[in-house]
Formats: C-alpha cells, structure tokens, sequence
C-alpha cells in the first residue's frame, strides 16, 4: 500500500476513486446508494461491515456474489451492482 495513494476502479460504468486499502463497499456507497435489489425489489446495502450479513454482494470482475465489504479495492477493477 501507498500511503495517501488513491485506486481507481469502476462502479457500474462510473469512474470512482478510493483511497488505497478501501474496500469495495467504500467504492459503491461514493457511487450509488444502492447495492444491489432483492428478488422482490427491495434496496438491500451493508448492514454489518464484516461479512455476516451479505447484502453488500455484488458483482467484480465478472464473479458473482462477492461480497463488497470483504474485498480490498484494485486499480481498474470493474464492480457491478445489478445483474
């Protein structure tokens, strides 16, 4: 890690910057407010930030569910939270 250093990565096609060693989620909350949709529509976020609860899941780099609270931001990675 790079102190001060800022990773850029991309949320459902927006350019988002975060600082280095900040999560996925960090990423998606600068860029939306919604993380994903349950199957009845409801807006599901993060509720617990370590894991448990699982509904920060979204989609990086083409791998489905990943749970955004447990993974680190990388420069160019591409987060998708629908579909």
């Amino acid at each position: 890690m790079n102190a001060g250093a800022d990773v850029l990565l991309e949320v459902d096609g927006i350019p988002i910057s975060v600082p280095d060693g900040a999560n996925v989620a960090a990423a998606v909350a600068r860029a939306t407010q919604t993380f994903r949709r349950a199957v009845g529509g409801g807006l599901r976020g993060p509720l617990c930030g370590i894991g448990v609860c699982f509904e920060c899941r979204v989609r990086i780099d083409a791998r489905a569910h990943q749970r955004a609270c447990m993974v680190l931001a990388r420069p160019g990675m591409r987060v998708q939270t629908r579909g």
